[in-house]
């Protein structure tokens, strides 16, 4: 398998400008590498935004709105059509949303990803942000966490969006993307929870194979207790998230004027 650089991965967004004729509006890592907690192994899981000539969106038809690349080594690529990422902002979609705050960004030329970030509080859904967060830890509990022997790696996809549902239940703002930040804030200091999860936390980040072992006790009731929490707190967050049409379809427009006025 390769390892992939920086500077790697900025040739691969350049190539996939050239062949679809596109521009990269931004360009960012999602997935454990940017949660912070990376094995030695895992894929470089890179998503963007991309914009095309003004010309492709003058159609009556509907026409393919994500570019996708097979995975490579441990490249995974892809990435969404602008029209259709405003589309997914308007309803508060959380991979969206996560993929502005990551804090490993490869490629940010244009101004349209931070406009996007500056309206995210007036857009962002709890209830909705709430429900995505509880269906990946309920899916992932189900499938890896059950029985005496469990896949231990898999705590960490089922932590996550937890401790993601106790940061949006306690300040109705779009959680932070890195573990280490959402531990530290939600898991009180001492308990034994947060040693059971510094520990594996050290192992992972070590490269140490994480198979099956028996299941860590706190780290299971925590679970438990969480996902019957919030399948009953979930109804009750806000659903209300403010109407950004108009400023959505500026800022579509504003971006194709920016693009392909650069050149």
């Amino acid at each position: 398998m390769t390892a992939y650089n920086r500077e790697q991965i900025c040739e691969q967004l350049r190539i996939i400008e050239q062949e679809e004729q596109v521009r990269i509006l931004y360009a960012c890592e999602s997935g454990s590498r940017a949660w912070g907690f990376p094995s030695r192994d895992s894929d470089y899981d890179v998503r963007f935004l991309y914009i095309r000539p003004t010309d492709w969106y003058l159609s009556i038809f509907d026409k393919r709105d994500v570019i996708e690349r097979p995975i490579s080594d441990l490249l995974d690529i892809n990435g969404w059509d602008i029209r259709k990422a405003l589309n997914l902002f308007r309803k508060s979609n959380p991979p969206l949303l996560e993929w502005l705050q990551s804090p490993m960004i490869y490629s940010e030329p244009y101004t349209i990803a931070e406009q996007i970030r500056a309206l995210s509080p007036l857009a962002f859904s709890p209830k909705s942000c709430m429900y995505h967060y509880l269906h990946m830890a309920r899916g992932n509990y189900r499938m890896y966490l059950q029985g005496d022997q469990v896949k231990i790696k898999k705590y960490f996809y089922v932590l996550r969006p937890l401790l993601a549902c106790q940061w949006i239940e306690r300040s109705s703002t779009m959680p932070p993307i890195e573990f280490d930040i959402l531990v530290d804030a939600l898991v009180p200091e001492g308990s034994e929870l947060k040693a059971a999860i510094q520990e594996l936390l050290i192992r992972k980040k070590s490269g140490e194979e994480l198979d099956n072992e028996p299941r860590i006790l706190p780290i299971n009731a925590y679970i438990e207790e969480c996902l019957t929490y919030y399948e009953r707190a979930a109804g009750s967050m806000p659903t209300a998230n403010e109407p950004q049409d108009e400023r959505l379809d500026e800022l579509f427009r504003a971006a194709l004027q920016e693009v392909w006025q650069k050149g």
